[in-house]
Parts: C-alpha cells; sequence; structure tokens
C-alpha cells in the first residue's frame, strides 16, 4: 500500500509542478522514447541476471503490494513452535524428533502451526538444522558456525533481485542519455527546410528522454530496489531467530531462556512482548502437563 501512495505522490508532484509551471502535459508524451530507455534497460537487465534471478525480481516486486510475510503473530508461532521442538527434545532426547524432521506435514509437532508449516522454504531451513543436531554432534561453535554460512547463504540469494533492480536503476539515467542523443541526432538530420517549431519540438522530445530516463531511475527503481531489500532483510529475522533458539539451546540452556534469546532478536514492531510470550508458552505448558 505504501509504495503505491508514494508512486502517487512522485507522479502528482512532478506532474502537478510541471502544469502549474505553465507546462502541458502531452509535451511529456514521446512513446519512442520511452521505448528506447524502457525497451533498452530490461535488455540489459536480462543480459546481466541469470533466468532466476530474473524471474525472482519480478515476483518479488508483486510481493511489495502484499502485507509482509511474517507478522507478530507469525513470530509468536515461530517461537512456540522452536519451544515445542526444544521441550521434546529436552525431555526425550535427540532422536525424539527425528519422526518429526522426516514427514513434517504428518507431524503432531509441526501440523500445530499451519501458517508456519505452509512456508515450505522455512520448514526446510528449520528442519535441516535440527538434522545437524540430531546426527551431526557438534558443539555450539561448530554449531553456530555453520548456521552462519547458511544464513550468509539465504541472505545473499535473498537479496540478489534487489541488487539486480538497483543496477538497472543505475544504469536509467545512461540510457536516458543514449534516448537524448538519438533525439538530437534526427533534429540535426532535420535542420534543412524545418522551421523553428518544428526544430523546438524535435530538441523538446530528445530532452523529456533525458527526464524519463532520471525520474524512472530515482523516482520508480530506486525506491523500489531498496524497498525489496528491507523486505528481504525483515524475512531474514524468521530465519535468524531459529538459528539463535538453537545455538542456545545446544550451549546447555532451558528452553524459555533459549526462546527468549531468540525473541530478543525481532525487531520491536514485530517483537512479541515478554509477559505475552511468556503467557502463550505457560499455556503450551498447562497442555503438556494435562497431557
Amino acid at each position: 500500500m505504501f509504495q503505491i501512495i508514494g508512486t502517487l505522490v512522485v507522479i502528482g508532484s512532478v506532474v502537478v509542478g510541471f502544469m502549474l509551471d505553465g507546462g502541458h502535459l502531452l509535451a511529456l508524451w514521446h512513446p519512442t522514447e520511452i521505448l528506447i530507455i524502457c525497451g533498452a534497460a530490461f535488455g540489459a537487465f536480462v543480459i546481466s541476471n541469470p533466468i532466476k534471478v530474473v524471474k525472482a525480481t519480478f515476483g518479488n516486486t508483486l510481493a511489495l503490494l502484499k502485507a509482509p510475510r511474517y507478522r507478530r503473530a507469525d513470530y509468536v508461532d515461530i517461537l512456540k513452535l522452536l519451544y515445542d521442538i526444544l521441550v521434546k527434545i529436552r525431555k526425550s532426547g535427540m532422536l525424539a524428533i527425528e519422526a518429526d524432521l522426516e514427514a513434517p506435514d504428518k507431524s503432531a509437532l509441526f501440523s500445530e502451526y499451519p501458517r508456519i508449516l505452509a512456508d515450505h522454504h522455512f520448514i526446510e531451513f528449520t528442519t535441516d538444522c535440527l538434522r545437524l543436531m540430531v546426527g551431526g554432534n557438534l558443539d555450539p561453535h561448530e554449531l553456530e558456525s555453520l548456521l552462519e554460512y547458511e544464513l550468509e547463504n539465504h541472505h545473499k540469494e535473498s537479496t540478489e533481485p534487489s541488487h539486480a533492480l538497483q543496477q538497472v536503476g543505475d544504469s536509467l539515467p545512461g540510457f536516458g542519455i543514449v534516448a537524448a542523443v538519438l533525439g538530437i541526432v534526427n533534429t540535426m538530420g532535420a535542420l534543412e527546410g524545418a522551421d523553428t517549431a518544428t526544430i523546438g519540438h524535435k530538441v523538446a522530445a530528445a530532452l523529456v528522454g533525458t527526464f524519463l530516463g532520471i525520474l524512472v531511475a530515482y523516482g520508480f527503481v530506486g525506491p523500489t530496489a531498496s524497498a525489496m531489500a528491507h523486505r528481504a532483510h525483515e524475512e531474514g529475522k524468521a530465519f535468524e531467530v531459529v538459528k539463535m533458539a538453537l545455538v542456545a539451546s545446544v550451549r546447555g540452556y532451558a528452553p524459555p531462556v533459549a526462546i527468549e534469546f531468540a525473541r530478543k532478536l525481532l525487531f520491536s514492531e514485530v517483537r512479541p512482548k515478554f509477559a505475552d510470550l511468556e503467557n502463550h508458552l505457560k499455556g503450551k505448558k498447562k497442555e503438556a502437563a494435562a497431557a
């Protein structure tokens, strides 16, 4: 929603300011300039990126119009799931969760949180990390190091689309200059026998190319790339939470303490309050005692 509002503000400010200064809106409409700039930028984008990044860039751009993947309620579910897993490990040992890891969709442990279970990437990351604990016999430092490498790889992959789009934004002013130069070439070729009005129209069309390249770069593409990078960083917190909780558990901390370490990693806007999370976990304890 904010992306749409920001886009409308950019367009409205430029267009209204131009018209208030006495400009005519149709003077900015030159489809050939748009074709040169946007077509060349898209071609360069395709040349410089593998197909998976191209697809991910379009997908992530559309995802900005949706709500964030993880909200406060989702983080509460993630922390509760991790708590359930750590409690089961503490009570019954590492091998007790082996069946849950092999088939999470059939596990009573994971099935209690359908929204989290539907996030296949997150579930795959979590189960892979737990398998390291079950079969790896790793000490805390080794486990933390391995998970750091995994998170670094995940962060790199998740930010590739924003980097690719930022490169497009950086190139657009250059393609605007290309369009302007081509417009001047056309103007020079039409000087013989042309009147002042025709020459002025062609020069104006050439300058519109520079204007469009700069506007699209700094008004739309650059901010969109930045928003995608912020979204990727925010969504990466869910994976960092898993790492922190598991490493704290391997270091010998009790499940509630390990979960508190993980909670501290979250940004304030999505971090559940300590008392609220404690009430949720107490509810889980009562259910387990009753069972």
